[in-house]
């Protein structure tokens, strides 16, 4: 009797084991990657695919696009979860933001690109030399892109950066991939690089982006050492109106914890959110006019000085940022912030650290940031 129950138990145990490895092999990742600091994505490999869940930025309780990454050269698996399947490494590619254009470019695959939107916006001197060759197409605007140039193009993934409440039109109906790139949402600067392992993917380049990543998190987590709790932290004001409102950056988003890794006190911490909050000149007046300093951007063919300043928003000299010339401007039509902050934020962090901390640099030149001139 004893031996025959050590006999039921081991058929069980065998026969759950099965079971489990069955389970396994048809539902369960063998494993999934760790992410380190961004929140949008996951990576989940099974024998067949890879699979990443992009989650939506806007609602955390649901998923804005599950994408089943399938080796080209491999037939495709019988059976595969509901989701947007991408062939890979991708070939013929359409991509709508500069950002992404750059990206393509650290992984060494501008030569997949076969069209852009908004070509006057992609300063990348790659793309432009495919441009005027013909080897890439100007796709045309964003909001409306022509779907008859991805067709010409054979284009077999759009990458495009996607906006709450919104769709991508006639190019939803062709069939092909598209993924959205929801990097800019990241909270954390290394959460927004780490997107480059998602992309990286897609074109075969995991070691690659592998690469670019753990040495961006090295430089960044270095220079944000040189912070210590002795130092003074300047209070910092950031951006100027646009339109009727002024858009400042909310207390969880980007730039926020670029200003607290930097070592100032940004004015506008306590706003709940991790993008941008529009407030009206005077609520920023009232808040920040005794601010330190004053960091804006603009995009534009010359230099913008104190006088235009003024003549743009003459109660911009109310500020103390303004009467005690202690502004900031980065000039993002001369210089390349966009094509290179989302996957170097080392860089733009020892911009800001130079600019409230000049001691600890003396010689450095900023990067992207220049003192403001009469």
């Amino acid at each position: 009797m004893r031996q025959f129950h050590w006999l039921l138990i081991l058929f069980c145990l065998v026969g759950f084991s099965c079971q489990t490895r069955q389970n396994l092999s048809s539902d369960s990742p063998l494993f999934s990657d760790t992410i380190r600091y961004a929140q949008g994505f996951s990576i989940h490999r099974f024998a067949d695919y890879t699979e990443v869940e992009v989650r939506d930025p806007w609602d955390s309780t649901r998923l804005l696009q599950r994408y089943l990454l399938v080796d080209r050269e491999r037939p495709l698996p019988t059976e595969l979860p509901k989701g947007t399947v991408v062939r890979v490494p991708a070939q013929h590619v359409v991509v709508y933001t500069s950002v992404h254009a750059a990206i393509l470019e650290q992984l060494g695959e501008t030569g997949r690109i076969v069209g852009v939107c908004e070509s006057r916006y992609m300063d990348l001197p790659s793309i432009q030399a495919g441009l005027k060759s013909g080897q890439i197409a100007d796709i045309g605007e964003a909001t409306a892109p022509n779907v008859e140039k991805m067709i010409e193009r054979k284009a077999e993934l759009v990458i495009v950066s996607p906006f709450q409440n919104s769709g991508y039109g006639p190019v939803e109906k062709l069939g092909i991939p598209i993924v959205e790139g929801a990097d800019y949402m990241e909270s954390l600067p290394l959460g927004r690089t780490e997107w480059i392992r998602f992309y990286g993917l897609l074109f075969g380049k995991e070691a690659v982006a592998d690469s670019i990543f753990r040495a961006t998190e090295q430089r960044y987590l270095a220079l944000k050492a040189r912070i210590t709790d002795e130092m003074p932290r300047p209070i910092v004001l950031a951006e100027k109106r646009f339109g009727s409102s002024w858009f400042v950056p909310a207390g969880d988003s980007y730039m926020a914890h670029l200003f607290q890794d930097a070592g100032a006190d940004y004015i506008f911490r306590e706003l709940p959110g991790s993008g941008s909050v529009p407030l009206t000149f005077e609520t920023v007046l009232d808040r920040a006019i005794h601010a330190d300093l004053w960091l804006l951007k603009y995009n534009q063919s010359y230099e913008m000085t104190y006088g235009d300043l003024r003549a743009e928003y003459t109660p911009y000299e109310n500020f103390d940022a303004f009467k005690n010339r202690h502004i900031y401007t980065c000039n993002t039509g001369i210089v390349p912030y966009y094509e290179e902050f989302p996957l170097h934020p080392d860089y733009l962090l020892k911009d800001l650290i130079s600019l409230f901390h000049p001691e600890l640099w003396p010689d450095y030149a900023p990067r992207y940031y220049r003192k403001m001139q009469e």
